[in-house]
């Protein structure tokens, strides 16, 4: 199977660590390849971000339909553009917001999730209640550090991660922790080891989850509200 990692902003070192932390838990025959726009923002946080990013990240969904691709990972923890996404891909794309979740209530009964900025938090609040987890995560954190920050400063990031791991477990109740970053990937099995929390990185599970879905034949619904776009005509007449 071929599985595409579609980073939609346009840093292409974040790029390249989403595809390493694939690799990693990838199966042998298992074929994983990531790409990148590069008209997109370098960086999403926010609603304007996550806009300016949907159209390159439709594209190339639309390029890897036409290489045969089995399934999408959108490596955004915002999950920006799914269900668009989804309309226009034959096989199941993955938010990795939403494989995280999936991952935390099967494996605990109370998460958290820590992500970056704070203006981040409302928007994963809104995330994890229409993906039905409301129950279920205690609370969204941020340790207030740009996402660009995260390569630039990985020590400062560890440690303002492993605060909020603490304060998730005291606080919250929390069972586990979900990293609401991309971004954040590569500090995963560092901050489990440390903190002795199970900590969730969106990348690799919805990974897992993409690789299981292609496995058992699962496509995505073209019934009703995932078919493809229908095709429009360009022949009305608009009148003044």
């Amino acid at each position: 199977m071929h599985i595409r990692i579609i980073n939609p902003n346009s840093t292409a070192s974040m790029t390249r660590q989403a595809l390493e932390r694939a690799l990693v838990v990838k199966n042998a025959d298992t074929q994983v390849s990531a790409v990148n726009p590069l008209d997109t923002p370098l960086s999403i946080e926010g609603g304007a971000d996550e806009a300016m990013a949907v159209p390159g990240l439709l594209s190339e969904i639309i390029r890897g339909e036409a290489l045969g691709v089995d399934a999408y990972i959108i490596a955004c923890f915002d999950d920006p553009g799914l269900h668009a996404a989804r309309e226009v891909a034959r096989g199941p794309v993955l938010g990795i917001c939403q494989a995280a979740v999936q991952v935390a209530m099967t494996i605990s009964r109370r998460f958290s999730v820590i992500t970056t900025l704070p203006r981040s938090v409302p928007i994963i609040e809104e995330l994890v209640s229409a993906y039905g987890a409301d129950r279920h995560c205690r609370k969204v954190r941020s340790i207030n550090l740009p996402v660009l920050s995260l390569e630039e400063s990985p020590v400062e990031a560890e440690a303002l991660l492993l605060r909020e791991i603490e304060r998730s477990t005291l606080e919250d109740g929390a069972e586990a922790v979900i990293l609401g970053c991309a971004g954040m990937s590569t500090l995963c099995d560092r901050l489990t080891e440390v903190s002795g929390v199970p900590v969730i990185d969106g990348v690799t599970a919805a990974m897992k989850v993409a690789e299981a879905l292609v496995v058992a034949g699962y496509t995505t619904s073209k019934v009703n509200s995932y078919n493809y776009p229908r095709e429009k005509s360009a022949g009305c007449v608009v009148c003044a």
